[in-house]
């Protein structure tokens, strides 16, 4: 029996996922966080290294699938009250004054000759890894709190605006059609959540409950469901599909307002035990590591960017709430970004409208990110301060 086209490189790519956190443990002194050596090993067993594991059709879906997980975990951490509260508009007003300043520093720029067609430059130093970053807030216990509300709703920002920037203004469809589409698909997305909200005062939802802790898993089934469905509506419609996959997080936040402890369990089993580390290490395989060593320097000028045009408002904005170093640390969280920094240059490639070396340096720079603020966030000293809650008293929750 022939071996099944991808098998090989699927099997490298588990090999290095699994290995991965077993390195990450034993490396002396402050951890790196595990998604950098998950790309670096990525490089390291791609076509410009090792070259023992290929990119193909099978392992393209896959790395998908593994993007889509991501935003749809990020979507369902997202907290409606957060993001209409005091929090959730300074992080709209922060992330409005950095697409101002991106789009003014990358005009010129393009007027230089450093960049082509800036526009998706200017969107991917705006945008902030909130998937990324929440296994590492997580693990750090600065998810909670008013410090965790206000990096999540810089965070949900930092990548629910940029995902709608993609879809409008990155889109072969022209940005009038784009945007009509954009709102046709909002109001799908929006349908669903009515539908899965109705769904839970039925029998059915009983029905779906009962089999979770079986081996049906009904909900983990429903969710997958719900994830793969609007991320082929996404792609029907015309919005990137990672739109799609924070929708469809969204949705199932809508659904079950009070969260699943045992559902998100599962689903981070399956995401970060499978799908989203295939992702970053597929990511690596793909970096163009020849441009980036060519043109070291451009690469820096990115990561210095969006450490300025993502942290700077940040920290003027936040240094209300949360004085001395902890709107610096909140600043240098929200600058960290990669995911969407790859799915923008790789549409700027389909598109033609950004050059290979710009993607490999932008990708580089996110990597950079990744690598470096995290870390220095984490070293700077922890404050604690007598900050105000968040204020959420506008939201009256809704009757039946």
């Amino acid at each position: 029996m022939p071996i099944p086209v991808g098998l090989h490189s699927l099997f490298v790519i588990m090999l290095t996922a699994a290995v991965t956190p077993l390195v990450v443990a034993r490396l002396p002194g402050l951890k790196i966080p595990e998604v950098v050596l998950l790309i670096i090993f990525g490089i390291i067993v791609g076509p410009q290294a090792l070259d023992i594991a290929n990119f193909d059709s099978s392992i393209s879906l896959v790395a998908n699938f593994g993007l889509g997980m991501l935003f749809f975990l990020a979507g369902f951490e997202l907290d409606r009250a957060i993001m209409v509260g005091q929090y959730g508009r300074a992080a709209a007003g922060a992330w409005l004054v950095s697409t101002a300043l991106s789009l003014g520093v990358v005009g010129l720029l393009d007027a230089d000759g450093f960049v082509r067609a800036f526009l998706p430059i200017a969107i991917a130093l705006t945008t902030t890894a909130l998937g990324v970053l929440l296994p590492m807030l997580r693990d750090a216990g600065e998810h909670r709190g008013p410090f965790g509300r206000a990096m999540l709703a810089n965070g949900a920002v930092g990548e629910l605006f940029p995902i709608i920037a993609i879809s409008v203004f990155l889109s072969r469809r022209g940005t009038w059609a784009a945007l009509a589409l954009l709102l046709v698909f909002g109001a799908l997305a929006y349908a669903v959540s009515r539908i899965a909200t109705g769904l839970l005062g039925r029998s059915i939802s009983e029905l779906i409950q009962r089999g979770s802790e079986t081996s049906s898993q009904t909900t983990v089934r429903f969710a997958v469901l719900l994830l793969v469905a609007l991320l082929l509506a996404s792609g029907r419609l015309g919005p990137d599909a990672t739109l799609g996959a924070f929708a469809a997080g969204i949705v199932l936040r809508v659904a079950l307002p009070d969260g699943d402890h045992a559902l998100e369990h599962k689903l981070n089993g399956l995401a970060f035990g499978f799908f989203i580390p295939a992702f970053f290490v597929v990511s690596g395989m793909q970096l163009d590591i020849d441009s980036i060593l060519k043109d070291p320097a451009r690469m820096l000028v990115f990561f210095v960017l969006m450490v300025a045009m993502r942290g700077l408002p940040v920290l003027v904005i936040f240094r209300r709430w949360f004085p001395g170093t902890e709107a610096l640390r909140m600043a240098l969280y929200s600058a960290t970004g990669l995911p969407l920094i790859v799915a923008i240059t790789a549409i700027g490639l389909q598109t033609g409208v950004m050059r290979p070396d710009n993607a490999a340096a932008l990708v580089g720079a996110g990597l950079l990110t990744v690598i470096i603020l995290p870390m220095t966030a984490w070293l700077i000293p922890h404050r604690a301060v007598d900050v105000a809650p968040d204020v959420t008293a506008e939201i009256v929750p809704a009757t039946e």
